[in-house]
């Protein structure tokens, strides 16, 4: 494929625009293997860059009982008007960390639960392994470029795509 690996930026760089893209897009489609099937939904992350982890408030234990057995999980966070991508591979575990869920509770956690003291409220921690990027300029500015590699016969230069080990 053209331009696999094309950026000129440096793995921390990549490293940092990943954290970046995530913490700024937000909401991930959480991919998880049960040994039967993948599934895939919706999740609110908060990004912690320091701390090198994904963290998630959400319900229903019994929905992640097979992260024991297989706890390798991707995060995909899109932010498709900008042409902004990102795609985490990691590791996830569930725990009962009722500090860390007090912590992250916020005004929009309220439309779930009643109180960070809910009993079915478990934290979703995601270690990342490894991110792949894709940090393409706005839709106008990427199909003026791909028009014009079209016409002149030239690869097309679409933004940042690279990928690094977090």
């Amino acid at each position: 494929m053209a331009h696999e690996e094309d950026h000129n930026l440096s793995p921390t760089e990549l490293a940092d625009r990943a954290w970046e893209l995530a913490k700024k897009i937000q909401f991930a489609l959480f991919t998880t293997w049960d040994g039967e099937k993948q599934a895939q939904w919706p999740l609110t992350a908060t990004a912690e860059k320091a701390a090198e982890k994904f963290f998630f408030l959400v319900g229903r234990a019994d929905k992640y009982d097979h992260l024991d057995q297989y706890p390798k999980v991707t995060l995909g966070f899109a932010d498709a008007g900008a042409n902004k991508y990102v795609v985490i591979n990691g590791t996830a575990s569930l725990t009962n960390d009722r500090t860390k869920i007090k912590e992250l509770w916020s005004p929009f956690a309220k439309a779930w639960w009643d109180s960070a003291d809910d009993p079915e409220i478990r934290l979703l921690t995601v270690t990342p392994d490894q991110a792949e990027l894709w940090d393409s300029p706005n839709k106008l500015v990427a199909t003026a470029v791909m028009l014009t590699a079209a016409v002149t016969g030239t690869k097309p230069a679409v933004g940042d795509h690279g990928t690094v080990r977090l």
